[in-house]
């Protein structure tokens, strides 16, 4: 699973434009004013072999009592403990506060490994201008700049060495196994689902920590057929789950999707689709998983609400349409049975084989039903396909100027493959790649 690296400061220290440059992107809203950000906020980011989840904060008064300070003080405190490592960034130009004192304090008592880092630093001398921040007992300062660039590089470097991640030939998985990710909200019912499985198939189930600390992996069997289950939530005793993390953090959902080979979506019927369940099903739509949707608590709700509900998968949850849809009861032990069914039959869409004569056959009659729309001077030639991946499944269409292929005749091939392959639960992505004109250059001179 990814490592966690959370970045932690007061105020107007740069934290939002580091989150950017570690992410490469603009996620974050930056401007040169203090408590521009207040909620957390995730990101991914890469560097060599090494991918990373990196979380943003609010500026952090640890001892703030009441109002919006304390409510930001929460956010980074359970980004603090969803975190491997801290990222404790200090403005080099403004110089040591109080503050950062402060803020200090509360790492060191944590005892979680933290990396202190001066932003704004381009152009200073390091050994002179950045000496006071020695005084905060965090060891030595890495200098950046989250606006130029500089130091970034070094930076990942030194905040993922103590987690001693494996090297590639290091890690072993099990193929043989169908990992299962169970994601949802807050007291959705994964836990109670996750124990009905457990009791029903009367299997010994036993913790399997993994590279994450708060990740617990449950092997079990059905039918002959090994799973793991990834669990975000429910399987760890309340004493050890303290009320600021509660029992559920979007870290654990995003590394559990991340690792997982199907994904089941689990929702609640009692409160509707809400955007959080939304923005969940767009990161699995965007990580490429294979997955389910379970609506839990069907038992729970009236026609009327059934038949929201209803309407609110169809319109919000539209882009996982090729997702089966299953209404469940975990408590009532209602409706499992063809939610395993649905399970495998993701698991093999997702992990389809795709011969190359019968996909170039597929293409051809395609184009022969439809032929693809001229752009210009330009119609698409579209002339054999084959398959680039698996889970998601990716198939590669080779031909000449297949950039000017529209997205509304990618659909329609996709639905052609969709057909074919009986693909059901999972993503199918279709690249366009035109090939070489070999005479280009010459009609260019």
């Amino acid at each position: 699973m990814k490592p966690v690296i959370a970045l932690v400061g007061r105020p107007n220290v740069g934290k939002s434009t580091l989150f950017n440059r570690l992410t490469k992107s603009r996620d974050a809203i930056v401007a040169d004013f203090a408590g521009l950000t207040r909620d957390r906020h995730y990101g991914n980011g890469k560097q060599g072999r090494y991918e990373y989840i990196v979380i943003d904060t609010g500026g952090f008064e640890p001892d703030a009592s009441s109002g919006i300070y304390k409510e930001m003080a929460k956010q980074t405190q359970q980004a603090v403990a969803e975190a491997d490592v801290v990222v404790f960034v200090v403005d080099a130009r403004a110089g040591l506060s109080g503050q950062d004192h402060d803020i200090a304090n509360y790492l060191r008592r944590l005892g979680k490994p933290t990396l202190l880092v001066a932003n704004k630093a381009e152009g200073m001398v390091e050994g002179v201008q950045l000496s006071e921040f020695y005084e905060l007992g965090l060891g030595d300062v890495t200098p950046v700049s989250a606006a130029h660039g500089q130091g970034i590089r070094s930076l990942v470097e030194l905040a993922l060495d103590p987690l001693n991640l494996p090297e590639d030939d290091e890690v072993v998985e099990d193929n043989s196994a169908i990992k299962l990710a169970v994601a949802g909200r807050p007291n959705v019912g994964k836990s109670t689902l996750i124990n009905t499985w457990l009791g029903e198939e009367r299997l010994v189930a036993f913790d399997m920590p993994g590279t994450t600390r708060d990740a617990i992996s449950v092997p079990f069997e059905r039918n002959g057929q090994r799973f793991e289950l990834i669990d975000t939530a429910g399987l760890r005793r309340k004493g050890k789950v303290f009320e600021a993390i509660e029992k559920f953090s979007v870290v654990k959902t995003l590394q559990a999707i991340e690792s997982a080979n199907v994904v089941l979506l689990l929702l609640d019927a009692t409160q509707g689709i809400t955007d959080q369940d939304a923005h969940i099903a767009g990161y699995i739509l965007e990580s490429g998983r294979a997955v389910v949707i379970a609506i839990n608590k069907w038992d729970a709700v009236d026609d009327y609400q059934r038949q929201l509900v209803e309407r609110a998968i169809e319109t919000r949850l539209s882009f996982l349409k090729f997702a089966s849809v299953h209404f469940i009861s975990a408590k009532k032990r209602q409706g499992l049975g063809p939610l395993w069914t649905s399970i495998a039959e993701a698991h093999r869409s997702a992990t389809v084989k795709m011969s190359t004569p019968i996909l170039t056959r597929l293409l051809l009659e395609a184009v022969q039903f439809q032929t693809p729309k001229k752009t210009g001077m330009y119609r698409p030639k579209l002339r054999y396909a084959h398959q680039g991946g698996m889970n998601p499944p990716l198939i590669v269409v080779h031909g000449n100027s297949l950039e000017h292929v529209t997205e509304a005749y990618k659909r329609f091939l996709e639905g052609r493959f969709r057909k074919e392959f009986k693909l059901v639960g999972t993503p199918l992505r279709i690249e366009m790649k035109t090939s070489e004109n070999p005479f280009a250059d010459r009609e260019s001179r």
